[in-house]
């Protein structure tokens, strides 16, 4: 019997919907990128992808670091 992972229902977000949670412009994502700082995203192609659950979580970390 063979077993499957199971993928999230909920649709990867792009860059922009990624900015626009956060607060903050889409050149602030890349250079966060750039410096390996940020919410993780993959590629999808030559598209930048973000899981939801994942930038919720970083956003979380960051929230309580400042704390």
């Amino acid at each position: 019997m063979t077993t499957s992972v199971v993928p999230s229902l909920e649709v990867l977000w792009e860059i922009d919907q990624v900015a626009a949670y956060l607060g903050v412009p889409v050149q602030t994502l890349y250079a966060w990128r750039k410096r390996r700082y940020g919410p993780p995203a993959g590629r999808v192609g030559r598209h930048l992808r973000y899981d939801p659950a994942a930038v919720r979580s970083w956003f979380a970390d960051q929230m309580r670091a400042d704390s």
